[in-house]
């Protein structure tokens, strides 16, 4: 990508807020996934990032996190299904001793003009990587999280303002901001918090992927600030719904999007 997408703020000197705790990153090979691996590992958590492609790309979110020197365990498979979910959290525990803090981040869109151009096909594979990956991946981590644990999911502010092109997309982030509010609700008398992030037009390679040219140009430029965010500039959203900054917080949803008013 030109430019290069922001994964690391240099002015973010760590504190120690996630000081010995244990994350889990799907789609934390890059964008914002990426980003708050860096982010996690300056305030002192151990990480895994979960991938499904792009083994590069993951071996250099991995080199950055351990400039940090904290340790990041890389697990390549599929989100999108139970069983591998389940090893992954095994192995997870296995490697480094536990699990505090799981955020479900891993996403894919293909955009349309006409929805009856979406195929079953992209529908289900959207859905699969966009939401069931997400409750696989709870239930997965669930046993052993323990009160004060918590749980971060990635929706977008197209779940509160739509997406003529991104129906299907849209869909599920909607789904992940009910999916947010349930599980806090549930969860709450144990101890664990859920809470979830909306970011807005956010320049990572899912839009050069996914965007025509043109598009690609003015990415961003309808928001108030009048440019697309960095992930470095979403990560701490990430940083302080993890740590103790947020104990009086869970099925709430931060929105660092530029400026859109969403009234969410």
């Amino acid at each position: 990508m030109r430019p290069k997408p922001k994964a690391e703020d240099p002015k973010q000197i760590g504190t120690g807020k996630l000081a010995n705790r244990i994350a889990v990153i799907t789609g934390g090979d890059s964008g914002i996934g990426r980003a708050v691996a860096i982010a996690f590992a300056k305030e002192g958590a151990r990480v895994a990032i979960i991938h499904r492609e792009h083994a590069a790309d993951a071996a250099e979110t991995r080199r950055q996190v351990e400039e940090e020197e904290q340790e990041c365990l890389v697990i390549r498979g599929d989100a999108g299904d139970a069983t591998f979910c389940r090893r992954a959290v095994d192995r997870i525990v296995r490697a480094l001793g536990g699990l505090d803090v799981v955020v479900n981040n891993a996403a894919e869109q293909h955009p349309q003009d006409d929805i009856t151009k979406i195929t079953p096909r992209q529908l289900e594979r959207t859905f699969r990587t966009n939401i069931f990956s997400y409750f696989h991946l709870t239930r997965a981590a669930l046993p052993h999280l323990a009160r004060g644990s918590c749980i971060i999911n990635t929706t977008s502010v197209t779940a509160y303002r739509g997406s003529a092109h991104l129906v299907d997309y849209a869909s599920t982030k909607g789904a992940i901001v009910a999916f947010t509010r349930s599980l806090a609700l549930m969860l709450a008398e144990d101890g664990i918090r859920v809470n979830g992030v909306a970011p807005g037009p956010i320049w990572t390679p899912l839009i050069t992927s996914s965007f025509k040219p043109k598009q690609v140009q003015t990415f961003g430029s309808d928001v108030p600030l009048g440019r697309p965010g960095q992930p470095e500039e979403v990560a701490p959203c990430f940083v302080f719904l993890a740590s103790d900054d947020s104990s009086y917080m869970t099925g709430q949803v931060l929105h660092p999007n530029g400026g859109e008013i969403v009234n969410a």
